[in-house]
């Protein structure tokens, strides 16, 4: 591994634990679907936060998947809307007045 920073431990507890006595635990563990890199879900003992830590191809740890993993965002209409449901804009083809 690189640095110490991007370790899965010193992530866990950098966006996890603000105080040293909080306890954590593992609510799972496997591989995505896409590019088969492992991913850990780690969440605070009271339940109130989770998180999901992807490891990367340098073999670091971060809260984001790698590159290669992530889907492209694809947001298609059907072919009519129900009334009063109004279509989606995606960020390009919104406009500013």
């Amino acid at each position: 591994m690189k640095t110490n920073e991007q370790s899965l431990r010193y992530l866990v507890e950098k966006w996890l634990t603000p105080s040293s006595r909080a306890q954590l635990r593992v609510i799972e563990f496997s591989r995505t679907r896409r590019g088969r890199r492992r991913y850990v879900c780690v969440e605070t003992e009271d339940g109130a936060r989770s998180l999901f830590f992807f490891r990367h191809d340098d073999g670091s740890w971060y809260v984001f998947p790698p590159t290669s993993d992530r889907t492209k965002r694809d947001c298609r209409l059907p072919s009519s809307l129900p009334e009063g449901v109004a279509p989606c804009r995606m960020p390009s083809q919104q406009h500013s007045a």
